[in-house]
């Protein structure tokens, strides 16, 4: 196999940052024509945002789930999959997972929406961004930051405002599939407890890893939960 060059990085780099600008693209239009709307259900809202990606890019892939979670089900970290659809209620909290739309782009970006005015949903939806941007400057001060580390940190910061970080990770290597059991994924391919490994180091392949963090917080009293998922060093 050969060892990629500069041009390859660059090129690589570029390319993760643009599935970046499409799923960020993706999601205010779906918040601009209201898809995300109590009364309907989760398959429903799914089904309308995969139409909107082929409308606007002309293509769509078939994801073997929902795109979108609501209340309880927020609580859920990817990889767990609701046992059954769920209509959208008046004042939940929904979560839009938008990868599986952008095939060839290596996006992975998730991002939350709160229906209602309930203060808890408010502070959770300021709450979600805030906690992610302080897990990218965490990254960006400390070359040498380890999985472990930066986990830790972010479980500091959830608990500091009143949430559990939800999960046993807070993120993955771009390339490496999200699981649902610890007991079947590699340490060091997730911002998470067990790796103690930097997170900027070169991969088996010879590329520059890049990482997606995942800040997923719950408060299980309340049966509030949202995630805020994007690449962690490139933007």
């Amino acid at each position: 196999m050969a060892i990629p060059d500069r041009m390859d990085e660059r090129l690589r780099a570029l390319h993760l940052v643009e599935g970046q600008r499409r799923a960020r693209a993706l999601f205010a239009e779906v918040t601009r024509r209201g898809l995300i709307a109590a009364g309907r259900s989760e398959f429903e809202v799914t089904d309308r945002i995969g139409d909107l990606a082929r409308e606007v890019w002309g293509t769509r892939t078939r994801w073997p789930g929902r795109i979108v979670r609501s209340g309880p089900h927020a609580l859920l970290p990817y990889g767990e999959e609701p046992a059954a659809d769920r209509m959208i209620g008046a004042d939940d909290t929904v979560t839009a997972h938008f990868g599986p739309l952008l095939p060839g782009h290596g996006a992975d970006l998730t991002r939350t929406a709160v229906l209602g005015d309930g203060p808890a949903g408010r502070r959770l939806l300021r709450d979600l961004p805030g906690i992610f941007a302080a897990g990218r400057e965490l990254f960006h001060a400390d070359p040498g930051i380890t999985g472990r580390q930066l986990h830790e940190a972010l479980r500091a910061l959830a608990g500091k405002a009143g949430w559990t970080l939800a999960g046993w990770h807070a993120g993955h290597l771009v390339g490496e599939a999200p699981a649902a059991n610890p007991l079947c994924a590699r340490a060091d391919a997730y911002i998470g407890p067990d790796n103690d490994r930097p997170l900027r180091r070169t991969t088996a392949g010879g590329w520059q890893a890049h990482w997606l963090l995942e800040v997923h917080l719950a408060d299980e009293h309340a049966g509030l939960g949202g995630s805020h998922k994007g690449l962690l060093g490139l933007l």
